[in-house]
């Protein structure tokens, strides 16, 4: 196997199959890769620690990591070891496990604001249900929320949206009734002031802000200091709930999220991708008093078949209890300053590298990027030509400029000076 990739191409043929039977020939529009100038995607057939083979034999650092559930990498083997042990007693039962308790445990016991979790299938199932339960215990529609934060494909929570909406320059779907919309407000990300403007003229009709603590589907953009703080501060002021949506950030950044992490604490917070392991599994919680409005003890209802799935549990457990050790957070930290180092000196200038704990974006942009006009004034297409260079040398970035780079501890020093140089040669080719 080698680094790049190779013709003719297996892909290619899969890619020309598969718009015949799956809309755009994918399951999700990013992987399609047209924003970064592919004609087909890759296609894997599998992974291994810090790595991706394609179906035609082509090995890649892999930076994206299922969009960040990974943080042991592919193939882990206690991960691994969990999943098989659950999978020979039964692959999905419909009704209540001793593991779903156990999951839930670990959960309350890692963030601060969970009392009490309820388990989804999904990062959207989790934002819809969020919302739901916020419109319910307060009496009131409003919600807030912040252009180029991405929930999910949340009817309400869509407008703005970052991710695959910015990927593709789609500012809202159609098929979302615009009474859906009409009681969404959209603020700039980091703009104290709007807030308190929204606020001011809405606060009585205001059920939640909802809000990434660290946005990292505009690509990673941290909190300026005190943001987060204002935001709680605004909630607290006009009786609304702050969401915080850590389907990416949490377990990632700190075992508790980034409540943990920037000493905010929200009403209800979100959760996904590693909490299951790299399984179909998210969560929604808070405390006792308002997930307890929940059916059946409750009057607002959710449900789901495979919610609580017995293997994503096992996943979810098996991770988890990994993460109780401060030093795989310390070793995370390590790895990503020593690759947001490397990647600002490789890019000279040409690019502004922003990171929080083990998630990074290398924005084509002078920067500092606070808001998503800032990150989408970036150089798309400078980006995808990085895409596809570093993809050529055997490194897979993510194909959008805005997402992640996500660090796991599969990543020793040389896949991050691998790709440190190959970063380097790029911009030095570019810029001669």
């Amino acid at each position: 196997m080698t680094g790049g990739i190779a013709s003719p191409s297996r892909a290619a043929a899969l890619y020309a199959r598969a718009l015949e039977l799956i809309p755009g020939g994918v399951n999700s529009p990013v992987r399609a890769m047209q924003a970064v100038g592919l004609d087909h995607p890759i296609f894997v057939q599998r992974g291994a620690g810090a790595y991706l083979e394609d179906v035609d034999g082509n090995r890649y650092i892999d930076w994206v990591l299922s969009w960040g559930p990974l943080l042991f990498g592919h193939g882990d083997a206690s991960t691994f070891a969990a999943v098989v042990s659950a999978a020979e007693k039964g692959t999905t039962f419909g009704a209540a496990t001793e593991r779903e308790v156990e999951l839930a445990a670990e959960i309350a016991d890692a963030v601060p604001s969970v009392d009490q979790v309820r388990l989804v299938s999904s990062g959207t199932e989790a934002a819809m249900s969020a919302v739901r339960l916020a419109r319910a215990a307060t009496g009131r529609d409003r919600v807030v929320k912040f252009a180029g934060c991405y929930h999910g494909h949340v009817d309400a929570l869509l407008a703005e949206g970052g991710s695959g909406l910015a990927t593709l320059g789609i500012p809202a779907s159609p098929g979302v009734p615009r009474s859906v919309i009409a009681d969404t407000i959209v603020c700039p990300y980091n703009a104290e002031a709007a807030v308190a403007d929204a606020v001011e003229r809405y606060g009585d009709e205001l059920a939640c802000i909802f809000v990434e603590p660290v946005a990292g589907n505009m690509g990673v953009v941290p909190p300026v200091p005190g943001f987060l703080e204002s935001l709680r501060s605004a909630c607290d002021d006009c009786g609304a709930l702050l969401v915080f949506d850590e389907v990416i950030t949490g377990f990632r950044i700190a075992r508790g999220g980034a409540q943990e992490r920037f000493g905010v604490v929200p009403d209800l917070t979100i959760l996904g991708k590693i909490v299951g392991g790299g399984l179909p599994l998210a969560a929604f919680g808070g405390p006792s008093e308002l997930m307890e409005r929940l059916a059946p003890l409750g009057d607002v209802y959710q449900g789901g078949t495979l919610s609580g799935n017995p293997l994503a549990t096992a996943a979810g457990i098996a991770v988890l209890a990994r993460l109780r050790d401060p030093a795989v957070y310390s070793e995370l930290e390590r790895r990503g300053a020593r690759l947001e180092a490397g990647l600002t000196d490789a890019a000279a200038g040409a690019a502004c590298v922003q990171r929080v704990g083990a998630m990074a974006t290398l924005f084509l942009h002078a920067g500092p990027v606070r808001n998503f006009s800032d990150a989408v004034a970036s150089d798309v297409e400078r980006y995808g030509a990085l895409f596809r260079a570093l993809l050529a040398s055997g490194i897979y970035l993510a194909p959008s400029q805005f997402e992640a780079m996500f660090v796991s501890l599969a990543h020793d020093d040389l896949e991050i000076d691998r790709t440190v140089e190959a970063v380097g040669e790029f911009f030095a080719s570019v810029t001669r």
